[in-house]
């Protein structure tokens, strides 16, 4: 398994789209690595947009990003609220400074946009926030994965299968530079 002995990181707050929450992590689980799940509240609960429940392994105050290989954000209504967490903001600057994985799908672009990191990348989201990304400074792709250097970036479920493969590919790649 190419992710062996790898740590991701994936953040949950309410109303997450259920599989942009879990498919990521299942692929990301089947090539080895350990994931664990970051809540505002160690334990919590999360529930996603259709009902799925997650719970928080640890909480964003617990978290040493540095112990982390990547990052990964859902998308649904859970990046409105994540965005407003400065542990958060903080975690992502500093994966990015970092040059870590950073995977991001839907409306997960949200979090990245309040971090301040994505002038000048290449990325994709929902249709829907695509002048947000563009505000932000970001040139934004119509396509269902776009990859820019450690920034793995996604549309929606549909385009699941190629995001976790990309978002795979930026971790064993990562570990092998």
């Amino acid at each position: 398994m190419r992710l062996a002995g790898m740590k991701v990181l994936s953040l949950v707050d309410e109303e997450f789209e259920d599989l942009e929450l879990w498919y990521p992590i299942y692929r990301v689980r089947e090539e080895g690595a350990e994931v664990v799940v970051a809540g505002a509240k160690k334990g919590h609960v999360y529930t996603g947009k259709y009902g799925v429940p997650a719970a928080s392994d640890v909480s964003f105050d617990e978290v040493d990003i540095d112990a982390f290989d990547g990052l990964l954000v859902p998308g649904g209504w859970a990046p409105d609220k994540l965005r407003r967490y400065p542990q958060v903001l903080e975690m992502v600057r500093r994966m990015d400074a970092s040059r870590k994985p950073i995977g991001q799908i839907c409306h997960a672009g949200w979090v990245l946009i309040s971090a301040k990191i994505l002038n000048g990348r290449n990325v994709t989201s929902t249709p829907g926030i695509r002048d947000d990304m563009e505000n932000a400074g970001a040139v934004w792709h119509d396509e269902p994965v776009v990859v820019d250097g450690h920034l793995v970036s996604s549309r929606r479920p549909p385009d699941l299968p190629p995001y976790a493969k990309a978002f795979c590919d930026a971790l064993a790649a990562g570990a092998r530079a």
